[in-house]
């Protein structure tokens, strides 16, 4: 397939002219849509794996495990789960901890011990000797994308975003040995990392999981990661405190139309080669142990389903001699499929599927599959030597565990001294008119609801999936970014006041205000328009605040993505991308605060991995592209030694952004855009206070004797995805006066008997109902319209402070069918 002019132009000066040429000349034989042609893809060789005597203790297992215990090595199931007694009658290889998954016996926010509590009691029956069964250990993988993230007292590095901004491969190294020791530590052998995406649209809600748009970046950093997490190829193991690394995500995640997560890369083979296999090849040869197959597909064809790529072109052109491990429940999407029946997906080159919930029914059906010749013999011990392999390589079968007694190492001061200089030269100053350094023998205020907020300041994937449900007690030893001011200008002489809304008593010598992106994760993080708080500007309020009193004003911004930010960077003397920094908010004030005479200390020294958009309506700005028209070029970035003024720019956002919201229909005292609130007759309405806000909620009352509805409605929602990912309804209400008749809830066409919630005053409170329980009451959730309904029989009078979804969380059950 040749690369005509248009497409050369389209994938831009930050490709390697290597990179091209190859992309170019390699071929010209066409493919159908969705088959790649292996010949015109670049090749690698995996390094460390093969030997013959690894091979040879392989294949002497092989020889005496059954075809349960073959089939058992495929599947991954979650400790939401399994148990370890289920592994006497499902011979499985893997146990994995999803984002919100716990521990055996302890809540998720759990410290290292019941982790590695839980690690034993599976490895322990694994490893039984018992008739009939070949002792094999288990595999325990985790999400450790930011550090040992689902760990509580881990350090926690800055996102990959903000790592790209640093321009420093060394440090990636050197933050994934870190993240290696401490996963280790905790009981666990595998870390689902690094992400290798190259994202080209910064709507999709995982771009913070990607290094940069360039995929020469990506090329420069991916084999770094894969060396700091894994050791050098075939020599450093679990006992030396290293992990096995997963790339990810096979192939294309980052190039999906408008954006969506686990949607369709409609681009030709070319792009997929010069763009998004970038940091493949490297990571092959650096001796990666795991692969992970995409959610998304290419062309239309899903892509744990096609094997062309996973096969023909993973583990053949490239050489690939690890194994292929799928995304949760990934197989289930590939058509003809379910999550407990795939034989498409294991023989397209998948070799374990993530089958977190579904593991037992995939088992049976497998094996059913396997004795049948459905997938072939030949196909099952392929997928299980590669799994083998790794084991023995990664230092599994050895029952040494000298890192499981250092929990010292996890949070350890080396590693959060690392942490904090990551942030440093992560940090891009967008703007400076002379407002930095700040002096730290003045009297600053900081502000903004992330000023002292490590949840935020860390994001998705920290403890839970999506980030939420944190507060800064489930951090210990971490400090925020206000925590970190204050100390600095302590050391100076001067002083940090909090003040999240911005008030004061006396007139500070400048305001440092901290705000950005709530955490989010993949699915809930897309995003229709790059508009930073869309129709609802309280940040921008709060700097207008503070600049009308003659105060200037600093801002750092925290975000995942480049976002449009002109309004705010128009109130702002200083602006500072910091992205999402993770523990250490103290390496925001190593580049902040210089010394009493305002000398600055550290510079900053990041520069822009993505293009930052003039409007709100650029989210495909990747350089090279034509009419690449950004603010801040890709490279941008001024520092104390590079000053660069930037004048007054333009608000227009571009772009309409009320339909952007599918998530948050009620809070702050009124209906979310584009939501509208409809009373039927006999409904009526008024503003009462919240628990945090005065009149920041709505008291509805409903007429005795007269059956009526309340409604919040608009265009038809989508939630496919957020029911599938088990996202809940969840509503902040007080019953103000019982009901005396029923009550139902709906969600489109899916209702719910509520009575039982509204038929007693206790306060405040907050429920959570499954997405799921309204699905199988008829719901549609591809068009779900309207959106929430609340009817009742008789008199009711009920307040409500927030309506909207809300991640995986305890209490969530569903209530009786009216």
């Amino acid at each position: 397939m040749w690369l005509n002019r248009a497409q050369t132009a389209f994938l831009g000066a930050s490709l390697s002219a290597a990179t091209l040429a190859f992309a170019a000349s390699a071929g010209a034989e066409q493919t159908p849509p969705g088959v790649a042609n292996p010949a015109l893809w670049p090749t690698a060789k995996s390094q460390g794996l093969i030997d013959s005597k690894t091979e040879a203790r392989v294949t002497a297992l092989l020889r005496r495990m059954s075809i349960e215990e073959k089939v058992g090595q495929m599947i991954q199931a979650d400790t939401a789960s399994v148990t370890p007694e289920d592994l006497r009658k499902y011979p499985l290889g893997s146990i994995l901890a999803g984002g919100s998954s716990p521990p055996m016996g302890a809540p998720d926010r759990s410290p290292a011990g019941p982790w590695i509590e839980t690690a034993r009691a599976f490895n322990a029956v694994a490893m039984e000797r018992r008739p009939g069964h070949v002792p094999i250990p288990i595999m325990f993988g985790i999400d450790a994308v930011h550090g040992n993230n689902n760990v509580v007292g881990a350090t926690l590095f800055p996102h990959n975003s903000a790592l790209g901004a640093a321009h420093d491969p060394d440090l990636i190294r050197r933050i994934g040995e870190a993240t290696a020791r401490e996963t280790a530590a905790a009981g666990i052998d595998w870390a689902f990392a690094p992400t290798l995406a190259v994202p080209r649209n910064d709507r999709w809600g995982r771009t913070y999981e990607g290094y940069s748009e360039d995929p020469e970046l990506v090329r420069a950093y991916a084999a770094k990661m894969i060396e700091g997490l894994q050791g050098a190829p075939g020599k450093d193991t679990l006992q030396q405190g290293h992990v096995s690394a997963s790339a990810k995500h096979f192939l294309g995640d980052g190039g999906t139309t408008n954006g969506i997560d686990q949607g369709n890369t409609e681009i030709p083979e070319s792009e997929l080669i010069a763009i998004h296999s970038a940091g493949y090849p490297p990571a092959i040869n650096a001796g990666t142990r795991t692969i992970m197959a995409s959610f998304n597909s290419w062309q239309g064809v899903k892509m744990h389903g096609n094997k062309s790529l996973l096969t023909d072109v993973l583990k053949g052109r490239m050489g690939f001699d690890g194994f292929i491990v799928g995304d949760w429940n990934g197989h289930g999407q590939v058509p003809g499929c379910t999550t407990t029946d795939c034989p498409v997906a294991f023989n397209a080159g998948l070799d374990m599927a993530m089958a977190p919930d579904s593991w037992k029914g995939l088992f049976e059906n497998t094996v059913k599959q396997v004795r049948e010749g459905v997938i072939p013999m030949a196909r099952v011990d392929d997928a299980v030597r590669r799994i083998l392999r790794v084991k023995f390589k990664a230092g599994l079968f050895d029952p040494a565990r000298p890192f499981e007694s250092r929990i010292d190492v996890i949070g350890s001061p080396a590693h959060r001294a690392l942490a904090r200089e990551a942030v440093r030269k992560s940090l891009v100053l967008l703007k400076n008119n002379g407002a930095l350094p700040v002096k730290s023998s003045a009297h600053i205020l900081v502000a903004g609801n992330a000023a002292d907020n490590i949840s935020q300041q860390s994001g998705g994937w920290t403890l839970s999936w999506q980030g939420d449900g944190n507060t800064n007690a489930d951090f210990p030893n971490a400090q925020s970014i206000y925590a970190g001011i204050a100390e600095a200008m302590k050391a100076g002489g001067g002083s940090a006041t909090l003040s999240v809304d911005g008030s004061f008593t006396e007139k500070p010598d400048l305001a440092i205000v901290v705000f950005g992106e709530q955490p989010y994760a993949e699915g809930l993080g897309d995003l229709r328009t790059l508009e930073f708080e869309a129709g609802d500007k309280k940040s921008l309020a709060l700097l207008k605040k503070l600049k009308s009193a003659g105060i200037p004003v600093v801002s750092v911004f925290l975000s995942g993505r480049p976002m449009w930010v002109n309004p705010e960077l128009n109130q702002s003397d200083a602006f500072v991308a910091a992205w999402l920094p993770g523990s250490e908010g103290g390496g925001i004030a190593d580049v902040l605060i210089g010394d009493a005479q305002g000398r600055p200390g550290k510079d900053f020294t990041g520069r822009l991995s993505f293009s930052w958009p003039k409007t709100a309506a650029q989210f495909t700005l990747n350089k090279g592209q034509p009419g690449y028209d950004p603010l801040f070029a890709l490279g941008y970035g001024l520092g104390y030694a590079a000053p660069g003024a930037v004048g007054r720019l333009s608000e227009v956002a571009g772009i309409d952004a009320t339909a952007t919201n599918k998530s948050r229909y009620f809070t702050d005292g009124r209906i979310q855009a584009p939501f509208a609130l409809t009373l039927g007759a006999g409904v009526t309405r008024r503003p009462v206070d919240s628990p945090s806000r005065q009149e920041g909620a709505i008291q509805l009352g409903w007429t005795a004797g007269q059956a009526a509805k309340a409604s919040i409605e608009g265009d038809k929602v989508d939630l496919r995805f957020e029911t599938n990912a088990e996202m809940m309804l969840q509503m902040t209400y007080r019953v103000d006066t019982p009901a005396t008749g029923r009550v139902n809830l709906s969600m489109g066409g899916g209702t719910v008997d509520a009575t039982d919630l509204f038929q007693r005053s206790a306060g405040w409170r907050t429920v959570r109902i499954p997405l799921k329980c309204f699905a199988d009451k008829g719901a549609d959730m591809a068009g779900l319209y309207p959106l929430w309904t609340l009817s009742a029989t008789d008199s009711l009078t009920v307040s409500f402070a927030d309506i909207g979804l809300a991640t995986q969380a305890p209490g969530g059950i569903c209530p009786p069918t009216p």
